[in-house]
């Protein structure tokens, strides 16, 4: 259980004895829902909780309230006081002890918790045409999306990760000539590009590949399978994994689009105009009907995606997430009436729009473009590398724009954010080490025993049980208090990253993390000559060690032992 929700409980079941007892004046029932919050002043306390949403029905001042309700709490390891119509805790040393001993019991398990009850969830992104390398874009929503089903693996959900082939459509018609061309000028000849051909050089390669391959299919076949190839492999290296890649032809071969159309019409939704046949999504949330076919017989991209929405459905999952670029917004209702036109729910359908990524360079923004010169992810990852390209895709919300700064990502110094954060890991991890070392003292040169041999430090860490947290240092005092209380908001955090769709807040919890950690490190010895102290400081290193090292992992980031 969360802290927050532990005083939100001990607060609820004391007003509801006070109101019992005809304590909280004209209130006979307690209904209101209380919300813990950290106080803006910490001198009030760690957390603080609002009762004057009784003072309508008690017909009392909210200070009334407060004091009539903490007679009914029986403080345990915290304090009470109250200020207006709060009620503050400060927890006291027994309960941080405790914190930092839950995280060292419960390992990996630490923050986990069952928001998802075993829901079925597809997430589908990037899903690019398979016409050429990622742009930068993709790689905000392959780290966006990767991350976040990590996350609400964490809290529960049976996440399936999808990525959907563009491959059937003008686009790769468009594949095919573009290649054409770049293999005709390879052989010599001199060729006129159209305005639309895709022109990036990464179609010199392929076109070289097509040659050496002995030329063994039509261009348009090729250049898809050899780009989704490249595609896949930067995936990997980029540490997203899809669980599928779900091919758009196969919607053809298997009927499933035309059987859509079929259903829609029996149902009334469909009805011809100008020679194009249209959905009626104005009969739901759309601000105009669609064209699904065009007069010349061919689909739109609407129709294959409604049937897609609706092959995802079929197969079993319970909630469908997209992310899509935030020029796709007009494209939500007609997707939304599709889903509910064909016997679904729409409510079980999320799409997360994501905006614009500026790649910063050399203080300027660097063009970009899919049909010449561009910046492309795999060149961004050569460049900074996966970890700092990950860490920066995911730190702001995707509803702002991205500035990507190049060289500050591949600085290796505090202010770049991942380094800071990676290096709060290698150094608990030094600390852990040396611990365990022999030391030499400088000024004899004397060999000194280690501060606690390995076997004993393994067991301290597996079984914690802290004997005193503080010494008489009041600086070290607070930073180490601030840090426990900080391990502890982890749980919060994979909350609020959930049900907010936004694994950004675990770029900022682990920020916060990194700082308050440097911070008590510079006020607090841990390693010293005062064996008890010793080992709790340890404790509360490795603590840090493992949840730093935990979001690390739902960020798909390493967590580097030595910097």
């Amino acid at each position: 259980m969360m802290i927050k929700d532990f005083f939100v409980n001990i607060v609820d079941e004391a007003a509801k004895k006070a109101a019992m007892d005809k304590k909280l004046g004209a209130a006979e029932n307690i209904n209101a829902k209380f919300v813990c919050e950290t106080p803006k002043n910490p001198e009030f306390g760690d957390y603080a909780i609002n009762v004057s949403a009784l003072a309508r029905d008690a017909k009392m001042a909210p200070p009334l309230i407060a004091k009539a309700i903490v007679e009914y709490i029986n403080p345990a390891d915290f304090s009470i006081n109250t200020v207006a119509g709060f009620i503050n805790f400060k927890l006291e040393e027994g309960f941080l002890k405790k914190i930092v001993e839950e995280v060292l019991l419960e390992k990996e398990n630490f923050g986990k918790i069952n928001m998802g009850q075993g829901k079925k969830v597809n997430i589908e992104y990037v899903s690019a045409n398979p016409t050429g390398p990622f742009h930068i874009g993709h790689g905000r929503w392959a780290a966006l999306g990767s991350s976040l089903a990590e996350v609400m693996k964490f809290a529960g959900y049976d996440v399936y990760q999808e990525f959907y082939i563009n491959d059937a459509g003008n686009q790769i018609n468009k594949l095919a000539m573009s290649l054409e061309l770049r293999v005709k000028e390879l052989e010599g000849e001199t060729v006129e590009w159209p305005e639309d051909a895709y022109k990036g050089d990464y179609l010199i390669d392929c076109a070289k590949r097509y040659i050496e391959a002995g030329k063994p299919t039509g261009y348009g076949e090729f250049a898809k399978v050899d780009m989704l190839r490249l595609q896949k492999e930067l995936l990997e290296k980029f540490e997203t994994h899809f669980d599928c890649f779900f091919s758009e032809t196969t919607l053809y071969k298997s009927k499933e689009v035309e059987k859509c159309l079929e259903t829609l019409d029996k149902a009334g939704k469909l009805y011809e105009k100008d020679g194009a046949l249209w959905f009626r999504t104005t009969d739901y949330t759309d601000d105009q009907d669609r064209v699904l076919k065009k007069k010349d017989g061919s689909n739109t991209y609407l129709t294959a995606d409604i049937a897609y929405h609706k092959n995802k459905f079929d197969r079993g999952f319970e909630y469908l997430i997209d992310i899509w670029g935030a020029d796709h917004h007009g494209y939500i209702p007609r997707m939304k009436a599709s889903i509910d036109a064909l016997g679904n729910n729409s409510n079980n359908f999320e799409v997360l729009l994501g905006q614009l990524v500026n790649i910063i360079q050399n203080g300027e923004a660097v063009r970009m473009g899919k049909r010449k010169k561009m910046v492309t992810l795999d060149e961004l990852v050569d460049e900074v590398g996966v970890d700092a390209t990950r860490f920066w895709m995911l730190m702001r919300s995707i509803d702002t724009t991205l500035d990507f700064d190049v060289d500050l990502a591949k600085q290796k110094n505090d202010q770049n954010p991942v380094f800071y954060v990676q290096y709060a890991h290698a150094r608990c991890c030094s600390i852990l080490r040396k611990a365990a070392e022999d030391r030499l003292d400088t000024e004899s040169g004397e060999k000194l025993p280690p501060y606690i041999i390995k076997e004993d430090l393994d067991k301290v860490l597996s079984n914690p049980q802290i004997g005193i947290l503080f010494n008489n240092d009041e600086k070290s005092i607070e930073a180490t208090r601030g840090l426990i209380l900080r391990l502890e908001e982890f749980k919060s955090v994979i909350e609020g990253a959930v049900r907010l769709r936004a694994p950004y807040l675990l770029c900022k919890y682990a920020s916060n993390l990194a700082y308050d950690f440097h911070h008590f490190y510079n006020f607090t010895r841990v390693l010293s000559e005062d064996k008890e102290l010793t080992k709790s400081r340890l404790m509360i290193v490795a603590a840090v060690k493992n949840v730093l090292g935990e979001v690390f992992k739902l960020l798909k980031i390493s967590a580097p032992e030595k910097m």
